[in-house]
């Protein structure tokens, strides 16, 4: 039995995007990173180095994958529709995550017992817990509960004003001009300071290279593909001319990443249940696609609990007393099994609660 298609670059980049995030934070906090680090000091300093530019494939996908559901989408004919859209994405995004931020809180008050380190943070407090449910915590500079649930706040916040702008403009051309504009001005500079990083400003020249690569090639209208593929170009020789004043990673694996999407991103598959049924060489190949695609659907989930097991990891290091040892083997053993729970705790929150909340709407 065959099910719909998916897009094998979209699911792998979703994959592998929450897999680097996850591997990133484990790698960052506490004493079970530090002496991880003296067992394989290569991996694990890249890792902490360079593990955060993962964040934009997950921006460059948010916008890709959003342009895609919108501008198929005949429903923006209004200001209430566009409401309730955004308020729809809201809820997608919001019931996997408190659930995520309750589990964070409880693996926080364990962490307390043994853990005396910075990334622990004090208890909660009320305010703190609300402004997260409203995903306002960093507009009001408070700590965070869970590594990572800035994104979240983020690629609402990023969808909401793609939202509105392609309400505002339905036939895209003047849309998409002004996308242009907040694209090249994030990334040439609200993108460099950091007092921005709290609002969508700072991520929608990222964001934004995700649209322009959905309308350059899957959009019916062949006026709307033409001026999407010049102006990506000339977002391209922008990149590339500033670089030359300051040379910014991120911007070139955001437009990296945009190009591949625009020559792979629509290549199709069939999820195969029947993979017994195959060839061995295609028996192989069909669960490695699979695997694939239990990620995808499952990394937002895994991405918000993770952190709950990198609390619980630095908990045990240091409870069964082997950060007195500085043991890297074990710390390395540990990090993995906090990375293999981070996914199966991921599928559980996807299966019992992302699913089921997707029929919450208006």
């Amino acid at each position: 039995m065959q099910s719909k298609n998916h897009f094998l670059l979209v699911d792998f980049l979703k994959t592998f995007a929450a897999l680097i995030i996850i591997l990133h934070h484990l790698s960052s906090y506490g004493q079970i990173a530090e002496d991880a680090r003296q067992a394989l000091p290569g991996i694990m300093t890249w890792l902490f180095e360079y593990g955060r530019y993962a964040v934009q494939i997950f921006l460059v996908m948010g916008g890709y994958l959003a342009a895609q559901s919108l501008t198929r989408s005949n429903d923006l004919k209004n200001f209430r529709t566009i409401l309730k859209m955004i308020f729809n994405r809201y809820l997608r995004l919001f019931v996997p995550y408190v659930v995520a931020l309750v589990i964070t809180i409880g693996a926080a008050w364990v962490a307390r017992f043994w853990v005396q380190d910075e990334f622990v943070g004090q208890s909660e407090t009320m305010t703190q817990f609300l402004a997260h449910l409203f995903f306002l915590q960093g507009i009001l500079g408070l700590d965070s509960i869970s590594a990572g649930v800035w994104y979240v706040a983020i690629d609402w916040q990023l969808y909401a004003i793609l939202t509105i702008l392609l309400g505002m403009f339905p036939r895209l051309r003047s849309a998409i001009w002004i996308l242009t504009i907040l694209c090249v001005t994030s990334l040439l500079y609200f993108n460099r300071r950091g007092s921005y990083e709290n609002y969508f400003i700072y991520f929608i020249g990222a964001y934004g290279l995700g649209v322009l690569a959905q309308l350059c090639k899957n959009y019916p209208d062949l006026s709307v593909n033409r001026i999407a593929k010049i102006i990506f170009l000339l977002v391209g020789l922008v990149i590339i001319a500033s670089s030359f004043e300051q040379f910014w990673l991120r911007n070139f694996l955001a437009y990296g990443v945009a190009i591949a999407l625009i020559f792979w991103g629509d290549r199709a598959y069939k999820d195969q249940r029947q993979v017994h049924k195959l060839p061995q060489h295609h028996s192989r190949r069909h669960k490695i696609v699979n695997g694939i695609l239990w990620g995808s659907r499952r990394s937002y989930c895994a991405f918000l609990l993770h952190f709950s097991f990198v609390l619980l990891a630095n908990s045990l290091y240091i409870g069964w007393g082997m950060a007195q040892r500085h043991d890297g083997v074990m710390a390395l053993a540990l990090l993995f099994i906090a990375l293999v729970a981070s996914w199966m705790a991921g599928n559980y929150l996807y299966r019992w609660i992302e699913v089921p909340s997707r029929h919450i709407k208006l």
